[in-house]
């Protein structure tokens, strides 16, 4: 335990771990040896963090999440409850596929709604956002919204969570910040 972050009692924190100041680590939750934890993270209840996983600064992981060798989560990243990240892409019980896991990169501002599954390997853009039960199959661009199975595109969001509506001149704005956003060539940037 440290003045600099908190750990439930219940929780288990392996040797060799790295928790940055104000994160919290809740009920029957367990970090491997290795893994990283950036500045004012909160990990719900019974969440794992595996060896080598990093989080970047305030990254929320809500309830019953599991994030395994190979992920990287970069700030300000939301894992919904009960979000799934796969490591291996050809899994068999009878064959040891350690050490031969996929990386998965979550960008920068990136939600993964509940109950969403990551296949590995598919890059998160920033700031997208995978809608509820979603599963992911192929790479996600920066602000896309993704829904169904497999997930398909059906908009952009801005940073703070918004639906952007692209009108004239393809600029939208999000109805929060006021922060302007322009679509071109399938991609959006913030202006």
């Amino acid at each position: 335990m440290s003045d600099k972050y908190f750990v439930h009692p219940t929780a288990v924190v392996d040797e060799n771990v790295s928790i940055g100041a104000g994160t919290k680590v809740w009920h029957f939750s367990h970090l491997m040896s290795g893994c990283q934890l950036g500045a004012n993270c909160n990990l719900g209840q019974n969440v794992v963090v595996s060896p080598d996983v990093v989080l970047g600064k305030n990254v929320k992981v809500q309830n019953n999440v599991s994030i395994y060798t190979g992920v990287t989560c970069e700030d300000d990243v939301f894992l919904g409850p009960s979000m799934v990240f796969t490591n291996v892409v050809n899994p068999r019980s009878n064959v040891n596929r350690r050490g031969q896991y996929t990386k998965t990169l979550v960008k920068r501002g990136a939600t993964i709604g509940a109950n969403a599954t990551i296949v590995c390997g598919h890059p998160i853009g920033e700031f997208a956002f995978i809608g509820a039960g979603a599963v992911i199959t192929k790479p996600v661009a920066p602000y896309a919204l993704m829904v169904g199975n497999p997930a398909r595109q059906i908009g952009w969001m801005s940073e703070y969570g918004h639906r952007l509506d692209f009108e004239e001149g393809n600029i939208a704005v999000c109805p929060e910040s006021g922060a302007r956003y322009k679509l071109k060539d399938q991609k959006v940037s913030k202006i």
